[in-house]
């Protein structure tokens, strides 16, 4: 189960005090609990549209376009959390991030011995390079390219966890004690 999951008891009773979820809606959601430890996001996105409908049928809401809006953005909300999901159960498999590391550090292992200069006579040089003078000092473009490649390489290594855990990370669970205790304000 992920990390962000841990304490889903104490969320759930937190919407059942602030109104958020009915005793019903609560014993249904631990039935499901009890039954399956599938990922249950999606069940106030089918109660809510459940209320949607019943609302439409008892005269709350005017026009059937109206309710046919609410229930598109209301299931646009859901494919967006299931994405969210997806991101977080799903991750890059190791291998992937391994041999791009590898690849990258071979490519510029070999490109640093590659470009180094080698002393010849200049017979040989005039042959090789008859108009060209070179850089001897310092490998520039292979410094930069050695940058951005371990850069975008570091921003890959991060898709093996997309929330993280390190500080640089978003602190979701903190996200979530915030937005409940501002609800309960």
């Amino acid at each position: 189960m992920p990390k962000t999951y841990v304490n889903h008891s104490l969320y759930i009773h937190a919407h059942v005090c602030t109104g958020m979820m009915t005793e019903n809606e609560k014993k249904i959601f631990d039935l499901m609990d009890a039954k399956t430890k599938i990922l249950k996001f999606w069940m106030p996105v089918v109660w809510a549209s459940n209320l949607i409908n019943r609302a439409r049928t008892e005269g709350r809401v005017s026009s059937d376009v109206s309710v046919q809006t609410i229930l598109m953005e209301l299931s646009d909300f859901r494919r967006k959390l299931g994405r969210v999901m997806v991101y977080d159960t799903v991750s890059v498999p190791l291998v992937y991030t391994q041999v791009v590391t590898l690849a990258v550090y071979t490519y510029f292992i070999a490109a640093l011995i590659g470009r180094q200069w080698v002393t010849a006579s200049d017979e040989i040089l005039q042959h090789i390079y008859p108009q060209h003078e070179l850089d001897l000092y310092f490998p520039i473009f292979l410094s930069l390219q050695f940058i951005f490649y371990i850069g975008w390489l570091k921003v890959a290594e991060t898709l093996i966890n997309p929330f993280g855990e390190d500080d640089d990370d978003f602190e979701l669970n903190w996200l979530i004690d915030r937005h409940i205790k501002v609800h309960y304000i």
